[in-house]
């Protein structure tokens, strides 16, 4: 297993879908690339480019993310894990299949909220989609792991 594409959104699993793919690296001598995609911005879609406030406020989200996920991947080379961060934008689960592909994946790792019902039928699930169209097999973690004795 040499490519392990580890997807992250800043959520409060994040520390937990990192600390496995950490785990999973050390043990298969893998390189960890930290993914994480920034949804485009309906109203910047198109020719139209927003007025400059709006245009302001995701840039800064997006010099946010991109520090974020610089200082993830930094966590984890101080450690001496082979790790790559990519901040990019696009429809979330065909994103990151793309990504899978061009980076040739033996590994996809992505949490799960856990969401059902009507959070689920507005907010979708991406690991979902991902388990759904995915040729590259996946490792999904839960939002809260139950205590099994």
């Amino acid at each position: 297993m040499k490519n392990i594409v580890v997807a992250i959104d800043f959520s409060q699993i994040t520390p937990t879908i990192i600390s496995q793919a950490e785990t999973l690296a050390q043990a298969f001598k893998s390189k960890l690339w930290l993914i994480h995609i920034t949804e485009p911005e309906p109203d910047f879609v198109g020719f139209k480019t927003g007025p400059q406030p709006k245009r302001d406020h995701w840039a800064e989200q997006f010099r946010k993310e991109h520090k974020q996920i610089q200082d993830l991947a930094e966590e984890l080379r101080q450690k001496g894990l082979d790790t790559v961060a990519l901040l990019t934008q696009g429809s979330t689960v065909e994103t990151i299949l793309a990504e899978a592909k061009k980076l040739t994946a033996d590994l996809i790792v992505v949490g799960s909220h856990g969401r059902s019902g009507i959070d689920k039928l507005f907010m979708g699930s991406v690991s979902e989609g991902i388990l759904k169209d995915s040729p590259y097999p996946v490792l999904v973690i839960p939002a809260v792991a139950e205590v099994r004795s």
